[in-house]
């Protein structure tokens, strides 16, 4: 007498292997996508540290050194948040006064304090002084700076998506003469629209010595940092005021 042999249906292996896909779409890929973007955001993180490459030291003083100043007069760094670039400027112009302004937020771990501590650290407690104020509405004169500074914060100011006001503010106080050195997310379109028409706009207000650097290019930004939401929309206006009166 014979007997049925007892195998499993093909439609038994075709839903363990659709399981075991479904596993693998599910936990699998997410579980490596979210290690491979964790293991690049410490990358990152061990790049700006000051215990790892120290960039963020590296784009500071790429604000200085595209600043063409003799360092004698007054100086002024926009929204200065711990001091820091206020302080490297001060310490590469000693001989100039330094100003470094902020409006310290309490979503922020920075305040007049921490900077004024900061400054005395670095030895240039004597140089520079710290003020609470809006980058929209600078409180000083028009032309009253001999140089003015800032990094990586027009993008924040205000909440119209049109930052060309911010850079027109800054402007507006550094005198005949003056330099300028501006970092930001200049190649973000959502705030500048393009380069090329923001440099007109510029040299429409009345400065012609304006030019526009790339410094996500610079040599010390490595390669897999310049994506757009880290460092590649990354630039610098630097120039000089040729008008006595801008606006």
């Amino acid at each position: 007498m014979g007997f049925k042999e007892n195998y499993p249906s093909v439609w038994f292996f075709g839903f363990i292997f659709l399981g075991l896909g479904l596993i693998f779409w599910v936990l699998i890929i997410p579980s490596a996508l979210f290690l491979l973007v964790s293991v690049y955001f410490l990358y990152v993180r061990y790049q700006f540290s000051p215990q790892g490459r120290n960039l963020q030291d590296h784009i500071w003083k790429s604000v200085l050194a595209n600043l063409d100043w003799n360092g004698e007069g007054r100086a002024l760094d926009i929204v200065c948040g711990n001091g820091a670039l206020t302080i490297k400027l001060a310490q590469k112009y000693p001989k100039a006064q330094i100003i470094g302004i902020d409006c310290w937020g309490k979503t922020w771990e920075y305040s007049k304090k921490i900077c004024e501590r900061n400054a005395m650290i670095e030895g240039v407690g004597e140089q520079v002084a710290f003020q609470k104020a809006n980058a929209l509405s600078l409180p000083f004169d028009d032309g009253y700076f001999d140089a003015v500074v800032s990094n990586f914060v027009f993008h924040m100011a205000g909440k119209s998506k049109d930052k060309r006001g911010v850079v027109r503010e800054a402007l507006r106080v550094v005198k005949k003469g003056g330099e300028f050195s501006f970092q930001d997310e200049f190649l973000l379109k959502q705030f500048y629209v393009d380069i090329d028409d923001l440099i007109e706009t510029i040299k429409g207000w009345g400065i012609s010595k304006v030019d526009f650097v790339q410094t996500r290019d610079a040599d010390f930004i490595p390669r897999a940092l310049k994506l757009p939401f880290i460092l590649g929309t990354m630039g610098l206006i630097r120039g000089k005021n040729d008008r006595d009166i801008l606006f």
